[in-house]
């Protein structure tokens, strides 16, 4: 069973989302909340798999409860996912940095949002290759170029896990990444989840910003 939290302070909208999520089998609904606050403590008191985070709330906004929710410990298997008028809201990158684990537009269609909400309750971000590619293209274009070497902090990770971490980076799905090294999608996945795992990062959307800060890959790379 998937648990939902929904974050969002218009009412309509949250009633929306919990009908549509509610006559899904294997999604429940568990709370909902006004603003970021109450999204964070909620989340501590329901230990959600998903969170459908609004960005723009009064008081303490998405952004902030991000924040709170990816930083605490007894929060790590919760996976937050933001809402957003628009695909590139101005605060939806810093989101993802902060810990997030992808995001969607408000008028995604039905079927999409709940493939996403199964899909990240797996562990598994960004919710679709395009996806990837807009928040590499935010990235690439605030990072400032480098010219060192990949940080030591790279150095747990074996050649095969730095060749795939860097083709996560350019937006590659695992099997268009098994399709170029010339193996299996389930090798390339291991290999994902290995240097996920090495690294700390909470997902592929974090391995992407540990690319590009430790300047494995830098912007403009193919």
């Amino acid at each position: 069973m998937v648990r939902v939290l929904l974050a969002d302070d218009q009412a309509l909208v949250r009633a929306g989302f919990r009908a549509l999520l509610a006559a899904q089998e294997g999604i429940e609904v568990v709370a909902e909340a006004p603003d970021g606050a109450e999204a964070a403590r909620l989340a501590v008191t329901y230990q959600p798999d998903v969170v459908l985070m609004d960005i723009r709330m009064p008081g303490t906004d998405g952004l902030a409860a991000t924040r709170l929710i990816c930083a605490d410990p007894a929060l790590a298997a919760v996976r937050v996912v933001i809402l957003t008028t628009f695909e590139l809201d101005e605060y939806v990158f810093e989101a993802v940095r902060s810990g997030a684990s992808g995001f969607l537009v408000k008028d995604t269609e039905p079927a999409d949002l709940i493939q996403a909400v199964r899909v990240v309750a797996r562990g598994d971000a960004l919710l679709s290759p395009g996806v990837t590619r807009k928040l590499i293209a935010e990235f690439a274009s605030r990072s400032r170029p480098r010219s060192a070497p990949p940080s030591a902090s790279l150095d747990v990770l074996t050649d095969r896990e730095r060749e795939v971490m860097a083709l996560v980076a350019g937006g590659l799905t695992n099997e268009e990444i098994a399709a170029k090294l010339f193996v299996s999608p389930a090798t390339a996945k291991t290999h994902v989840s290995r240097a996920m795992v090495k690294l700390g990062a909470r997902d592929r959307a974090q391995l992407v910003i540990w690319a590009y800060e430790s300047g494995l890959v830098q912007p403009g790379w193919s």
